[in-house]
């Protein structure tokens, strides 16, 4: 490995060359299962033939204008996702660092507006928003943040899926002006909360004036059987981020809005060079459009449940198994003790996994992944759980 690049990732001894759906072949033309999807971001595998088409006619017009001027795809990029969404705005970036950080100062800037000097957001503990200071300061997990200090003021933080912990929170504190959380923790732990949570966060926004932000980075997309995780509770929240899947891997992020939020932002206030450039939007509307066409978001939910049920029969009488959930494609198995080396000795079985928050096995499969895929994906789990846990 190079020692040209800076060492921010234990990165793994293997490097790919090309891929099809959820398979990857590396440059000894091995062939692994990508049960990871580049961290949530390829939710139609890898080489999708409509994605393919779309960066290649694309790049042969024009790749990038800058904002400076009308981007018509972008304009139908934003049209799409606000009909899927109901919001009304989109704000184009290039990661899901940068859509929070757009959802922060517009909560920041409503703040001003209402004049309070001091916005102030509530968070959550656990949480992941981005690693640029404002996002990583908004992220509820100290490891990360050691050594950045001093990190920015206007963030509360409080349990996650913790309804009265929020209402203390706004009780005590007079300079709240919105509430950032996601659906479902991924970096976390896969951590699903009550079904009617974001109901109640919606109310008590509505009941004290405050910005609803969902970060649905990683959620977003289909990910959890519905276009937007939000769907599944039959509200609209007042801002909304998206990243990863967007772009099926091309780079782009977005920040929605509505209501009160969505004019929040003007001219000079905010902006982006590469954000919502040609290629990047052709690729996200190819996305949109694969996963309307195909029905994936449907999928998600089969899938999703057809591999959480072989593992629950395969490993139920494994006692070092804590718990098996999941949303959709959004997959944890939580296990009583630290199982990182996991990643590794999946790895030699051809198999591409994640563990988050030391103890928790985090699968976010391709949506397109096949039935022969996943049994192959449950039956190598359950191969390695069984014998991790003996040891």
């Amino acid at each position: 490995m190079s020692n040209h690049i800076m060492p921010t990732y234990g990165r793994l001894p293997v490097s790919f060359t090309h891929g099809e759906g959820a398979w990857l072949w590396d440059k000894n033309n091995e062939r692994y299962l990508d049960a990871i999807s580049g961290i949530g971001v390829c939710n139609l595998g890898h080489a999708h033939p409509a994605i393919h088409v779309a960066i290649c006619k694309q790049s042969e017009k024009l790749i990038h204008t800058s904002n400076l001027y009308n981007i018509e795809l972008q304009e139908q990029l934003a049209q799409k996702l606000c009909e899927l969404s109901k919001l009304e705005t989109v704000f184009f970036c290039n990661s899901g660092a940068e859509a929070n950080e757009a959802a922060i100062k517009i909560a920041r800037r409503y703040g001003h507006s209402q004049g309070i000097t001091e916005p102030t957001i509530i968070v959550m503990d656990k949480s992941f928003h981005g690693r640029t200071m404002a996002t990583l300061s908004a992220t509820g997990n100290s490891k990360i943040k050691n050594g950045f200090e001093p990190l920015l003021q206007g963030f509360v933080h409080v349990p996650f899926d913790n309804i009265s912990a929020i209402e203390q929170a706004i009780q005590y504190n007079k300079n709240i002006i919105g509430i950032l959380v996601e659906p479902i923790q991924g970096e976390g732990g896969v951590n699903i909360p009550a079904e009617d949570y974001l109901n109640k966060i919606r109310a008590i926004c509505d009941q004290h004036q405050l910005l609803m932000m969902l970060d649905e980075v990683q959620t977003g997309i289909g990910r959890t059987g519905k276009f937007f995780a939000f769907q599944h509770n039959n509200i609209i929240p007042d801002v909304c981020t998206l990243a990863k899947a967007l772009g099926n891997g091309v780079p782009i992020g977005a920040c929605l809005a509505s209501g009160k939020a969505a004019k929040t932002l003007t001219a000079g206030t905010h902006g982006s060079t590469f954000g919502g450039n040609l290629l990047a939007c052709s690729a996200a509307l190819a996305v949109l459009n694969e996963l309307e066409n195909q029905n994936l978001a449907d999928q998600a939910v089969n899938k999703g449940a057809l591999i959480c049920n072989q593992l629950a029969e395969k490993l139920q009488q494994n006692t070092q198994v804590k718990n098996i959930r999941h949303k959709g494609m959004m997959i944890a198995i939580e296990l009583s003790a630290p199982c990182t080396e996991l990643i590794q000795q999946a790895l030699l079985q051809n198999l591409l996994i994640n563990v988050t928050s030391e103890n928790v096995i985090r699968l976010l499969p391709p949506l397109v992944i096949t039935q022969e895929q996943i049994e192959f994906l449950v039956n190598t789990l359950v191969e390695l759980v069984t014998e991790h846990t003996k040891q």
